[in-house]
């Protein structure tokens, strides 16, 4: 087991004894006998860390790739380990198999063996701790139900996310007003594609694998994001673009193969990318976080891992960016980023619809009016009417103290004296203006870099002028 920490790559070890020990393990694969009914089978998670010679015919003579398992594996897998479980009615493991995208064996024991402790946990108040044993009728009330499960189910993630998957969505589209053109595009190209993969197969239509959502600052270009990873039940990596970029070089390429591996074994799974225009710059214009060279390698890399997605309907990539004319025009063409939304201020009924989701848990007194207060707020965005909201909340609380019970008109009133758009008219026209030159500038010819101006022009009849 772990044979790649016996035998790595000669090349990149500097100890002689590592060498060595590659040397001999090769020595006795060498000096096996077709017949001598010795058969060496190895397990590794890092086959490319594992040195070239060892993979040659004549010694580890087949490779087997043990993936992570489809629905029909997974649910075969539940069945193994609820065996002798006793299941509550609501149980339904198909639909638990469903919903386990990317979990291998491991995390499936894991995930049942925390159901099987959160259903103990349900009973514990009605067990004696001192007593030997436990009462019969408790014995048979235990059983593992579906809510065990789905408890279960918020701490188990997948092994494979791990290391990059910072959390998971708990946003749906209720959770978001105000944008409903940017969402009805979303979920016409990510949940329906990856909700119904067999109806587009069967239609000839090829699902979008990207989505660039720009927009000014705090328009809920993230919500949306997590919002239809988690409508599309799909596994959610959100990664920013800081964390992609590295000073070595070809550790940022490196980084982003590997981001899209993991994608790829989770899948279906959602990959957001925030402040893509950092990481993705127009090459040659010296914008982004990194060294132009790096920029152009990682660019390079990430149409490398789009252009290769042709196969894979099951991973799709949202970038979110305030400043989406900076983004290389490489990537807004058809087949990379298909689709460019714009995520704009809310109007009247959105803003008042965003008012309702952020006072939800706020009492407020029967003189608030929700749809003035969203009449009085012209072009502020989604982060700006949560603003509102709170700063109402503390002027509530800074007037009455402990006593307040609930949020007047009066506080709200206050607060929007002390509020202000953070999108100016100017912005909103640079981005009106924006939406019709992205496709064009996408689509425009550019000049070869390493030809001059006039190296391309006919000589022939200069030639014979003299």
């Amino acid at each position: 087991d772990e044979i790649d920490s016996i035998a790595p790559k000669r090349t990149q070890v500097h100890g002689e004894a590592e060498k060595r020990l590659v040397a001999q393990l090769l020595t006795l694969m060498d000096g096996q006998q077709a017949r001598s009914n010795v058969v060496v089978i190895a397990a590794t998670n890092r086959p490319d860390a594992i040195d070239e010679a060892l993979r040659r015919p004549g010694r580890f003579d087949r490779e087997i790739v043990i993936g992570v398992p489809d629905e029909a594996g997974r649910r075969e897998i539940l069945g193994i380990h609820t065996r002798g479980m006793p299941l509550g009615e609501g149980v339904d493991l198909k639909e638990l198999a469903r919903t386990t995208h990317g979990f291998v064996g491991a995390d499936l024991a894991a995930l049942t063996r925390e159901a099987a402790i959160e259903a103990v946990r349900r009973i514990m108040p009605r067990l004696d701790l001192e007593a030997r044993t436990i009462p019969p009728e408790v014995l048979e009330d235990l059983s593992v139900i579906r809510e065990d499960f789905v408890e279960a189910l918020k701490r188990v993630q997948p092994s494979a996310m791990r290391e990059v998957m910072v959390q998971t969505p708990d946003v749906g589209w209720d959770d978001i007003g105000g944008i409903d053109e940017a969402q009805l595009k979303l979920k016409e190209g990510i949940e329906l594609p990856l909700k119904h993969p067999e109806a587009f197969h069967r239609l000839g239509i090829r699902s979008a694998k990207g989505f660039l959502l720009y927009g000014p600052p705090g328009t809920g270009k993230t919500l949306l994001a997590k919002a239809v990873a988690k409508e599309a039940e799909a596994n959610f990596i959100s990664i920013k673009s800081s964390d992609l970029l590295s000073k070595w070089y070809g550790e940022s390429e490196q980084q982003i193969s590997r981001l899209f591996a993991r994608a790829r074994q989770v899948a279906p799974c959602v990959i957001f990318i925030d402040e893509i225009d950092s990481l993705v710059p127009a090459r040659g214009s010296g914008g982004g976080l990194g060294e132009p060279q790096v920029t152009a390698r990682v660019v390079n890399t990430i149409l490398a891992e789009m252009d290769g997605m042709e196969d894979l309907q099951s991973v799709v990539l949202i970038g979110a960016t305030n400043r989406p004319a900076l983004v290389d025009p490489a990537l807004l063409r058809p087949g990379r980023f298909d689709e460019l939304i714009y995520v704009g201020t809310p109007d009247a009924p959105g803003r008042e619809h965003i008012l309702k989701i952020h006072t939800t848990k706020m009492p407020l007194a029967d003189d608030v009016d929700l749809a003035a207060i969203a009449g009085q707020t012209e072009r502020f965005t989604g982060a700006d009417l949560e603003d509102v909201v709170r700063r109402a909340g503390l002027i509530a609380f800074r007037k009455r103290g402990g006593d307040a019970v609930n949020v007047t008109a009066g506080d709200f009133e206050e607060a929007l004296e002390d509020s202000r758009a953070t999108v100016t008219p100017e912005m909103e026209k640079e981005y009106a203006k924006m939406k019709g030159e992205l496709k064009k500038r996408a689509m425009q010819v550019e000049p070869i870099g390493f030809i001059a101006p006039g190296m391309l022009e006919p000589t022939r009849d200069k030639k014979h002028d003299n």
